[in-house]
């Protein structure tokens, strides 16, 4: 981390504590095993995150910002709402498997024992979830797809993803999100 600017430092930090979320052991993560394994004192930690809470805040802010971004580009792209529900949950689960250690943040595993506020935008986050798929299942509705209740299929997609993060993490990151997808979604649409 010598030499490297502010931004970096941050990004590498960030990077790294991912890292360590990968571990299938699932262990608490510590400042001071944080620090060790960027080989620095846990005060250069402290000059870039005042504390442990907004590094899991950066990875939190990094989820959002790559989930909805994906999803800004999907309902842009995409006219046709069931095929952007598809696309939506084959991203969400796409996500889970490309990033591991984000699946442990996505679940709220890595926060236990962690500031509550950290679970709170988590939870905050899957509500954003829920209502994009429910905006994208009235805009089907519009298109001839009716859905008798928008809002109790959303929660069931929503809840079909949060459960394959759950197994993906509990398996040690052997049980892919994606598997069986393309036999689920016809049970779910």
């Amino acid at each position: 981390m010598p030499g490297s600017r502010p931004g970096e430092r941050k990004h590498q930090i960030l990077q790294k504590l991912a890292e360590m979320l990968q571990d299938p052991k699932g262990e608490r993560i510590t400042t001071a095993a944080l620090a060790k394994k960027l080989d620095v004192s846990e005060a250069a930690l402290y000059r870039h995150f005042a504390s442990k809470a907004q590094m899991f805040e950066g990875l939190i802010e990094f989820i959002e910002q790559t989930l909805f971004g994906l999803v800004n580009k999907i309902q842009a792209e995409e006219e046709n709402g069931v095929k952007q529900i598809h696309a939506i949950m084959i991203m969400l689960l796409g996500f889970a498997e490309k990033n591991a250690g984000m699946t442990r943040v996505l679940i709220g595993d890595a926060l236990v024992n962690e500031d509550e506020r950290l679970q709170a935008r988590i939870n905050q986050l899957h509500d954003r979830l829920e209502a994009t798929i429910k905006q994208c299942l009235r805009i089907a509705a519009t298109q001839g797809h009716e859905e008798p209740d928008p809002t109790a299929k959303a929660n069931l997609l929503v809840a079909y993803a949060t459960g394959r993060w759950h197994q993906f993490a509990k398996s040690g990151f052997k049980r892919r999100p994606t598997e069986l997808w393309e036999k689920t979604w016809p049970l779910l649409a």
